[in-house]
């Protein structure tokens, strides 16, 4: 039976590498996203994907840059409070509202980011840790973020002057096309010469510099980059429950979207997906029980850890990988 599984897996896996089948699959899952909303619940559905686009974003860093940042949260959040005050008092149209969400989140992650990139490992994941905590009084304390209150009854306005987004559809479908944006240019910046680049520094810095390349400047591109899709996701998810929050830049939304990229697998493409899609299920459903939701995420994700060093995707993919044949092996392991 373990034998069957494994060769299902393998199939999979292969056909997931051929061009042709990575098209079909891509078909089918946008065709599933396109029907959920008549399946399931579409609030429940675009936090997802707005998480899901937040922890893609920060995947982009960690993943493949190699940068661990405990403060992302704060372009998250200071975009979903732009994007609110921006809508709601001013009266802009929603896609400007959320350009203007997406722009402070970019300006904010490229002061931010010439200031962290000058550090390494603990201290550059310190010095985020900082920031976003200045950012969080600056919340708590400017006149147009409400204070505790948040920014409330955002309105979701009509998008384009043509698709009002009052209508729960058209909403879900306008959230689905902004995650497939900003899917699609995470894929190309990974699978581009600027993604290898990011890779190679990942993996040896001092031999990405011996061989000519800049890495404060490609560092810092990823940053800004990873900060602007986190704003992206952050302004969509403030349009989307009309509300933005202190609860969008504390240092607990950073551990959280830390956490849904470890559970799903860093480095990979999908991963995030899926840790951000296990998160957001298990604090809906959860919530409804006497169960102590933290308590309940907390003990998984030490399962995952324990069981699945490499994350849900990644294992999947690390087991999934055809043994060595016997001549190839070691003489010891035959």
């Amino acid at each position: 039976m373990v034998t069957g599984i494994r060769t299902t897996i393998i199939a999979m896996r292969k056909l997931a590498q051929d061009s042709t089948a990575r098209t079909a699959l891509f078909t089918v899952g946008l065709l599933g996203a396109m029907a959920a909303p008549f399946v399931l619940y579409p609030v429940f559905l675009m936090k997802v994907l707005c998480f899901a686009l937040f922890a893609c974003a920060f995947n982009l860093l960690i993943g493949f840059a190699g940068l661990m940042s405990f403060g992302h949260a704060v372009f998250f959040g200071s975009a979903a409070y732009v994007t609110a005050h921006v809508a709601k008092v001013w009266g802009v149209a929603p896609e400007l509202a959320v350009l203007a969400g997406t722009g402070t989140a970019a300006a904010l992650g490229l002061v931010f980011g010439a200031i962290a990139i000058r550090r390494q490992g603990i201290y550059f994941a310190m010095i985020t840790l900082a920031l976003s905590q200045m950012v969080f009084f600056l919340a708590l304390q400017l006149p147009f973020t409400h204070g505790e209150d948040g920014i409330q009854a955002v309105p979701r306005g009509v998008l384009f002057g043509l698709l009002d987004l009052g209508d729960t559809l058209t909403m879900y479908y306008t959230v689905l096309a902004i995650f497939l944006f900003g899917f699609a240019l995470i894929w190309r910046a990974v699978h581009s010469p600027f993604g290898q680049v990011l890779k190679a520094i990942r993996e040896n810095e001092p031999r990405a510099i011996s061989l000519g390349y800049r890495t404060e400047r490609y560092k810092l591109l990823a940053f800004v980059l990873s900060a602007s899709l986190a704003g992206l996701a952050g302004g969509t998810k403030s349009l989307v429950f009309q509300l933005a929050s202190l609860t969008d830049v504390t240092w607990q939304m950073s551990g959280e979207v830390v956490l849904m990229t470890l559970l799903g697998g860093m480095g990979t493409m999908f991963g995030p997906l899926v840790g951000a899609a296990l998160v957001v299920t298990l604090e809906s459903y959860l919530a409804a029980t006497s169960l102590p939701v933290p308590v309940v995420i907390g003990a998984i994700f030490i399962i995952c850890v324990l069981l699945f060093r490499r994350g849900i995707v990644g294992e999947f993919f690390e087991r999934s990988r055809p043994l060595p044949s016997n001549r190839s092996r070691p003489a010891h392991l035959r």
